[in-house]
């Protein structure tokens, strides 16, 4: 065979080698193929408590606050408590001059002895006949009217006293000894500690998700770190204008004295606690075009599901559809995935946090898709839907 026609065999066996070595190279690499398996990260949806609360902001405020003013007009002449201190009910506070109201009173008992010895000659002369009933009539009345004026007299008397008519903590002293008072002076101010209220706006959307009992947990700017709960004792029946808001007020222990009226809070009010619901870690969610899709691995293959989502939590995300408790949905490494596509998971085991929200997350190397549900976290106390 001469070197030309060795030459053009060669040429023409080029393209049928190439052909046979790119068909040999590709066998596996479309989407259903049976090609390289994609590292993936998973973690299992777990079945929890969730809370559907309503996010607010007000303030502390004082159940039983006043200004003490006095019953009866004088001068100071005792003042019986520090600012700032904590008092019983019934504690007294302030002395008002008395000095002639008890010459008064001292007056009206006299009085009232003497009316009380006429009533009896005139009860002695009845009975010898030498008295008429008239005559007994305006003993008795006199005696009456006695007894009336030195009680009306006393109660003054005692009223110098100011006493407190609730125990809370007093308040910024507004006058000194000697002043001259009367019914219109504010004396000192007085707070009940003990529970209080944490009061907040609704907005008035929510109307219908309203009522007395539900739970309220609030955090307090002035003590960060620190939570708070009570309970609805009140929900205002009229929306208030401008705003179109309902006010709402807990019930909330105060025993240690560290929550003060005026303080600002973040609330979140509970309207429905749901004890089995799913959740599922947030990076799980995928937003696309008005949808949100999870990607789901089973018997080592990963496929979309749309899910439907109800409260969202630090971290987590309550599922009301398209996936199950168990399941193992992808948190890591999905940015390549196709439908039916082949995966190698690694699970990565997330826990529900603590009442702060907060999580922790610990990574293993056992591998997942689609087994037994890991051990049940702790419920979190609350959440908010937005």
């Amino acid at each position: 065979m001469s070197y030309r026609a060795l030459a053009v065999l060669l040429v023409l066996a080029a393209p049928a080698a190439c052909k046979k070595a790119n068909s040999a190279a590709g066998g596996g690499g479309g989407p259903g193929g049976g090609g390289f398996a994609m590292p993936v990260e998973v973690a299992a949806a777990l079945r929890d408590t969730v809370v559907d609360a309503i996010a607010a902001s007000g303030q502390i405020e004082a159940i039983q606050s006043i200004e003490l003013r006095p019953e009866v007009s004088g001068r100071i002449t005792e003042i019986l408590v520090r600012e700032g201190q904590e008092v019983g009910a019934g504690m007294p506070l302030f002395k008002v001059d008395d000095a002639e109201l008890k010459a008064q009173v001292a007056q009206a008992e006299a009085e009232r002895q003497l009316a009380r010895q006429a009533l009896e000659r005139t009860k002695q002369l009845i009975a010898q006949h030498a008295s008429s009933t008239s005559d007994l009539e305006q003993a008795e009345a006199k005696a009456h009217g006695a007894d009336a004026s030195y009680d009306l007299l006393k109660t003054r008397l005692d009223r110098t006293v100011v006493r407190a008519p609730f125990a809370g903590v007093v308040g910024r002293r507004l006058v000194s000894i000697g002043a001259y008072v009367s019914s219109q002076t504010s004396l000192i101010t007085l707070q009940s500690v003990s529970p209080q209220y944490a009061s907040f706006d609704v907005p008035e959307r929510y109307a219908d998700r309203l009522r007395r009992g539900q739970l309220v947990s609030f955090q307090v700017a002035a003590l960060p770190g620190k939570n708070f709960s009570g309970e609805v004792v009140f929900v205002d029946p009229v929306v208030a204008l401008p705003g179109r808001t309902i006010l709402v007020k807990a019930r909330v222990p105060n025993g240690e004295h560290r929550l003060q009226a005026g303080m600002f809070i973040e609330a979140r009010l509970a309207t429905d606690i749901r004890p089995n619901a799913v959740v599922v870690p947030e990076d799980a969610l995928l937003p696309m075009q008005g949808a949100t899709l999870v990607w789901v691995v089973k018997e080592g293959k990963a496929n979309q599901r749309q899910v439907s989502v109800g409260v969202r939590t630090a971290g987590w995300a309550e599922v009301q559809s398209g996936v199950e408790a168990g399941d193992s949905v992808v948190v890591g490494g999905g940015e390549r995935l196709f439908p039916n596509a082949p995966v190698m998971a690694r699970l990565v085991e997330r826990r529900r946090g603590n009442p702060a929200g907060q999580e922790s997350t610990a990574a293993t190397n056992r591998p997942a898709g689609g087994g037994a549900l890991p051990p049940r976290a702790a419920p979190a106390k609350d959440s908010t839907k937005h």
